[in-house]
């Protein structure tokens, strides 16, 4: 065990993966002599050269449809994306040839690649800069997903993305960069794919993942002092989407809470929910409530800001609702 930030353990995760395997490169926009806008590829230049971290212009499209070609022809690229935001400007390249190559041409050939970005809000980084865009890769058949709540989850999880013959997407969370845990690098604890149960209560499932995890642990402590015990579930991944684990809690309970940051219509929040009463219909005490960021640009004020997506109390609020 080692207490280590998730950002740190992000970047133990590229070391090991870059030493066991000659084929994994790092594309993007100051990825190497900079280190990364988020310091997660800090001095790995200095081990591994700029032939492996490859410095790009500032062109999204571009560090994309190069790791797209990089990954089929041989090499296992990471396109590193500042933003997430910027997503809109290669979806030619993710969705339309990464995520369709290996149907198009018959199964011989995939795009064995991750592109690591980051989403969420708590920088007051403006509309541009603090959107949780999810929805859009989860919607998207042929691009696996995930985002990681704890620095352990951040470490394995990128690790084993790094194994798969197909492209990965892999959303950090902005506010999570410099949280420290005690973590264990030595062996996953639980296999792709697989959702964490983070707490076990008889009231009320919530489920959830990325930074709203530790929000709703804080929601169901402070729960806890009224007499109030909450299950929380962390997803891990949203694609693949590990319902059995879902299902098995909920049927137990008999009352849902989905907490997402991304946007309430149309968002993640909304297959979950629907999944989950289509799933659980006959278990159900209650109606699934949602949990979600408001429909509306993120504002750079830091009010304005933590008020747009859901908070600790926010969701402690209506788990006490559909407790009553």
């Amino acid at each position: 065990m080692v207490q280590i930030t998730y950002r740190d353990a992000l970047r133990q995760a590229l070391i090991d993966a870059m030493q066991d395997d000659e084929t994994v490169v790092v594309i993007g926009e100051e990825v190497g002599r900079y280190g990364g806008a988020y310091g997660v590829t800090k001095d790995l230049i200095k081990t591994f050269g700029p032939e492996r971290m490859i410095d790009t212009p500032i062109s999204e499209p571009a560090i994309v449809g190069a790791a797209v070609g990089a990954a089929m022809t041989g090499l296992r690229p990471v396109a590193e994306l500042m933003y997430v935001d910027f997503l809109g400007m290669t979806m030619d390249q993710l969705t339309n040839q990464a995520a369709k190559i290996r149907y198009m041409f018959g199964g011989q050939i995939g795009v064995p690649m991750v592109l690591r970005t980051q989403g969420g809000t708590g920088r007051s980084a403006g509309a541009q800069h603090s959107q949780s865009l999810e929805g859009w890769i989860m919607h998207m058949p042929g691009l696996r997903l995930v985002m990681p709540a704890t620095a352990e989850d951040a470490y394995h999880l990128l690790r084993h993305a790094l194994t798969l013959p197909d492209p990965v997407v892999f959303i950090e969370h902005k506010s999570l960069y410099t949280r420290k845990e005690e973590a264990d690098l030595s062996a996953p604890k639980l296999p792709w794919g697989k959702a964490a149960v983070r707490r076990e209560g008889k009231d009320v499932v919530i489920v959830t993942y990325s930074r709203q995890v530790h929000y709703a642990l804080e929601a169901a402590e402070a729960m806890a002092k009224d007499g109030i015990e909450a299950t929380v579930i962390d997803l891990r991944t949203l694609n693949p989407l590990d319902m059995d684990t879902v299902r098995e809690h909920v049927e137990k309970v008999g009352r849902c809470v989905v907490v997402s940051e991304g946007p309430m219509t149309a968002g993640v929040a909304a297959e979950l929910s629907a999944r989950i009463t289509e799933e659980c219909f006959d278990f159900l005490h209650e109606p699934v409530i949602r949990i979600a960021g408001e429909d509306i640009p993120i504002s750079v004020s830091q009010a304005l800001e933590a008020g747009s997506v859901p908070s600790p109390d926010l969701i402690g609020d209506y788990a006490r609702r559909i407790v009553a």
